[in-house]
């Protein structure tokens, strides 16, 4: 696998997995009987923000791509040394291992923001339902 082809994949699986749903994403509200109603629109913007401060989802994305990397290089480069061909089994076990650390930690990331997302809009007083 020569270095182009492995930075390509490395790069768009980073930045795949970093497109985690956070900015499309909003909690559903139930405004019945909620006192605060009128200040929904005003709390989840507000909330929105708090959230994506409370998160750092491509930071966090880049560390679990280097994790996995590494990881994936030393794994790939035993079963490719048992292979005879030590150098592409850990080529190949990085990119592997960079696009899955990446992709799970941009899911926890993603987790993480509507957790803090939905926490925020409680504490305000609303019934958020998911």
């Amino acid at each position: 696998m020569n270095r182009i082809t492995f930075s390509t994949i490395f790069t768009c699986s980073l930045l795949l997995s970093a497109c985690a749903e956070q900015r499309g994403w909003t909690p559903t509200v139930d405004t019945y009987n909620d006192p605060n109603a009128y200040r929904l629109n005003q709390d989840m913007e507000e909330c929105r923000a708090l959230a994506s401060s409370a998160t750092s989802g491509v930071k966090d994305t880049a560390a679990g791509a280097a994790v996995g990397g590494l990881v994936g290089a030393a794994g790939g480069a035993a079963i490719g040394a048992i292979t005879g061909n030590p150098g592409t089994g850990a080529a190949i076990g990085a990119v592997a291992g960079g696009a899955s650390g990446a992709g799970y930690q941009g899911f926890q990331s993603d987790d993480r923001y509507k957790n803090a997302y939905r926490s925020c809009l409680r504490q305000r007083g609303h019934n958020v339902l998911n």
